[in-house]
């Protein structure tokens, strides 16, 4: 492997001294910062990055947190200052590496939680802050609508191409990430037993008593589809990658983004794409140890069609989320769009494309060391569900919401 910020990601879990020391290498010689000593925080929400605290030779504690992943055609990261003048309450880094390879930011230390862990603490009943969280969400989210309306603005084909959102998406399906994780030879632990990922991409799916008709692989095609980036449409300038553990819940009544890896101008429906995903149906991912049991996952299989039914309700924080995002930032937009002529017909299958390759693409369901049968079933089955359209009269969450946001147009 010859990324060491890569490298680092990866052992943070398995050995995190070896990881802190080729960390500290990489401060200490390619950085050439006055670095004494480091510490990896290996955290659930850390799937494709690694944050910490570094000590200076003098003494003074410092944050760190870099976004790395195999595979990756972007050449400047951290788009920091683009953020901070559009409005966006960022924090802004006292150091900043923004090449390939060396992509890492600096803060002050941040002693503030991110949403991400108010959320869960709150789900598992440990927090009474729904009420102030909620509030806070709200004003976010409203502000973020107010910073959409300000910047949106058409874009060129040539410079959305150029967008770094399109890793986490149109590059993921089409850069190398894909076929390691699901092609040819690949095989998955499932509920069923050991099965070739060749058969589970050509499976049909019944998902929670819904039938399916489009595989994983017409998902996969309709997604490269929709999602090139090399299409001229409506833009605005966002942080692309607004998940929870890139949000920290200031003070108890503000939220402020951090880790800007992804900022720049871009289309408005990818930029809500990994909030509304990853904030809300993405806990089996995080923990999926924790998450086993409270699923109830059960899965068989039939010829060609594969049956999982499985624990969908969403705590009172996870639709809170859900439809703050969906009622005060994408009906406003969609609207806007609308009045101006640049809503895409396509825009419902669009976003769902890119909400598909949250669960497919963020982690490999067949690292069975990460994943048990059960939650690598899930993640399957929420593949289908974000990226296909479920059956009228019975929808699933996603879809009975994007189903309300189309009628209120």
């Amino acid at each position: 492997m010859s990324d060491p910020l890569q490298q680092i990601q990866q052992l943070q879990f398995t050995n995190r001294s070896a990881a802190e020391a080729l960390l500290l290498d990489f401060f200490q010689h390619t950085l050439g910062l006055d670095a004494a000593a480091v510490e990896l925080r290996p955290l659930a929400v850390s799937l494709n990055s690694f944050n910490g605290f570094l000590t200076q030779a003098d003494g003074k504690r410092l944050f760190f947190k870099t976004h790395t992943e195999q595979d990756t055609v972007i050449t400047e990261y951290y788009n920091a200052a683009m953020l901070a003048e559009a409005g966006y309450p960022v924090i802004q880094p006292i150091y900043r590496s923004s090449k390939a390879g060396r992509q890492l930011l600096i803060y002050e230390v941040i002693g503030d939680p991110s949403v991400f862990d108010v959320a869960w603490l709150i789900e598992n009943g440990q927090s009474n802050t729904l009420k102030a969280l909620t509030t806070a969400q709200h004003d976010a989210d409203d502000r973020l609508w107010q910073i959409y309306q300000r910047t949106l603005n058409w874009q060129s084909a040539e410079d959305h191409a150029r967008a770094p959102i399109h890793q986490l998406f149109y590059h993921r399906l089409t850069g190398g990430r894909l076929d390691r994780f699901y092609g040819a030879g690949q095989s998955v632990l499932l509920p069923t037993g050991h099965e070739a990922m060749t058969a589970v991409r050509a499976a049909h799916w019944t998902i929670n008593g819904r039938d399916f008709d489009e595989t994983l692989d017409d998902l996969i095609a309709r997604a490269r589809m929709l999602l090139a980036p090399d299409q001229a449409g409506p833009a605005v300038i966002g942080h692309g990658d607004a998940h929870n553990g890139n949000v920290f819940f200031v003070s108890s009544d503000r939220l402020v983004y951090f880790d800007p890896a992804f900022a720049g101008r871009h289309h408005p429906l990818l930029d809500l794409v990994k909030p509304l995903f990853h904030n809300v149906f993405a806990m089996w991912m995080y923990f999926p140890a924790e998450m086993r049991d409270r699923l109830n996952v059960h899965a068989e299989k039939n010829g060609g069609r594969w049956s999982i039914t499985y624990d969908n309700q969403l705590h009172p924080i996870r639709e809170m989320f859900l439809r703050s995002k969906a009622l005060r930032v994408l009906l406003p937009l969609l609207r806007s769009l609308s009045k101006h002529g640049w809503l895409s017909d396509e825009w419902r299958s669009t976003l769902k494309a890119a909400l598909f390759c949250c669960p497919l693409l963020t982690m490999n369901l067949t690292d069975s060391a990460r994943f048990s049968p059960e939650t690598s079933a899930v993640g399957l089955a929420m593949s289908i569900e974000m990226g296909a359209e479920s059956p009228s009269g019975n929808r699933t969450p996603i879809d009975r919401l994007l189903d309300e946001v189309e009628a209120a147009l």
